[in-house]
């Protein structure tokens, strides 16, 4: 299916055709006469399969031009690098438009936000927490409100925002369009649902925890840190297209830590993003990736999320997730639209439980194979892969076990403990208790 089949008006047809867009997604084509008809909706995809425009264009479609202060249309999303993404498809499509858009989020001067959302606007995108402030500033009002989108909400829910998110809708004119799109349906978000949407259709193109078809997987076992990082450099040295590359990592001090080491190896080719890095250099490293002024991006999952970012050839788990679901997201970055990418997993022996989880939810093995001989082998391990003094398995693990039988280091005192050897006990009655005044007898005798 084409965009000219979906009817869109002149404005949006000629938007469409400048960014050189010609088949719709699936999703696109199911959502667009549901989101258009004003009902609310739940829309399930995989990662990279234009939920954004899936919602986006039956919005703009049905945009009237008005004149009115108040924002007729909000988007939630979790991060600030989605707002900024969004806010720029936005503008995109409503080039040939009069449609004015807003985007605010935590990390930027909020009375600059507060003097944008006063000057009047129709669409604001924002992170949930933002939003919540601004309207509660008295600044933000929602009376004119249409439509309430929620995108990626169940990374909404994972990152603590449930709070906000229903504080934000409790907020909200109780006659509104409520649409929400993901790309996996948890039991939090389900309850979400069902406290705040009026009989929503349900449209599901694939089943929840589906990676994308065009992505390529394959994991190699591991053992260490610094096994994983011989592994790492090999791989972005020696792998044939290792041109936009993401490398996902656990938590900030471990990318930190991950960047300066590969950054010697690769100099001015590495790039780091985390939550702990300003909002600028956030921006600034994104373009660097897409322009292809840097090659390998060390990120937490901050960007796993919902972020398009054109051309990503593969996605490196430098440390399989915890979570099955975030797993699905990070290798979404590659494959997208009618691309074709590759997803690498290293796998650690603790890991190997987080392994059996993502199979399990994906209903797929992900093909494993030997490392390469060049690859050499740690026998040190970091600090956090050393096993704790007092973890119980480990103290199991490191006592020495008696032997049944004498011999050995401990056979004194195995003759000690030999029952033979040992006295028997003397029954005895009940122990006397010592008079209170024993002292002030003593004296009395002494005096006589």
């Amino acid at each position: 299916m084409t965009f000219d089949e979906l009817k869109l008006n002149n404005f949006l047809k000629n938007a469409i055709e400048d960014l050189e867009y010609i088949n719709v997604t699936p999703i696109q084509k199911e959502a667009f006469p549901v989101v258009g008809a004003g009902k609310d909706i739940i829309g399930i995809a995989q990662t990279g399969t234009g939920k954004t425009m899936a919602y986006l264009l039956p919005i703009l479609q049905n945009l009237k031009f008005s004149n009115q202060d108040d924002p007729r249309v909000l988007i939630i999303v979790p991060t600030r690098e989605l707002v900024a993404q969004v806010v720029n498809e936005i503008e995109a499509l409503t080039k040939y438009m009069s449609v004015r858009t807003v985007g605010v989020y935590g990390g930027a001067n909020i009375n600059t936000q507060k003097q944008k959302v006063h000057e009047g606007l129709d669409i604001l995108v924002g992170t949930p927490g933002r939003v919540l402030d601004i309207a509660l500033a008295g600044v933000l009002k929602f009376k004119s409100l249409q439509k309430f989108v929620i995108d990626e909400v169940d990374e909404m829910l994972d990152l603590g925002f449930r709070p906000q998110l229903t504080r934000i809708m409790d907020l909200l004119p109780a006659r509104r369009q409520n649409i929400m799109f993901s790309a996996t349906i948890t039991d939090d978000v389900q309850e979400l649902i069902t406290t705040f949407f009026s009989k929503p259709e349900k449209i599901e193109i694939a089943r929840t925890g589906t990676p994308a078809d065009k992505v390529t997987q394959r994991a190699y076992h591991v053992p260490n840190f610094f096994t994983k990082v011989n592994m790492l450099e090999y791989l972005l040295e020696h792998e044939e297209g290792m041109e936009k590359v993401l490398i996902f990592v656990r938590n900030k001090k471990l990318a930190d830590r991950l960047h300066e080491t590969v950054d010697k190896k690769f100099p001015e080719q590495t790039g780091i993003i985390h939550s702990n890095k300003s909002q600028n250099y956030r921006f600034r490293q994104l373009e660097n990736l897409e322009s292809g002024s840097i090659k390998f991006l060390i990120a937490t999952d901050i960007i796993a999320r919902g972020l398009d970012i054109k051309g990503i050839t593969h996605v490196i788990n430098f440390d399989t997730p915890e979570v099955p679901e975030e797993y699905i997201h990070r290798i979404g970055r590659t494959g997208r639209a009618d691309e074709k990418g590759l997803a690498i997993t290293f796998i650690n022996e603790a890991e190997q439980e987080y392994q059996m989880l993502i199979e399990e939810l994906m209903e797929k093995v992900i093909p494993l194979e030997p490392m390469p001989e060049e690859v050499k082998i740690s026998d040190i391990f970091s600090d956090e892969e050393k096993p704790k003094i007092s973890e119980k398995d480990y103290l199991h693990d490191i006592r020495p076990k008696r032997r049944s039988s004498g011999g050995g280091a401990y056979h004194e005192k195995q003759g000690i403990n030999n029952p033979e050897n040992q006295t028997k006990k003397v029954e005895r009655g009940p122990k006397k208790t010592k008079p209170v005044n024993r002292g002030r007898l003593k004296r009395k005798f002494r005096k006589k």
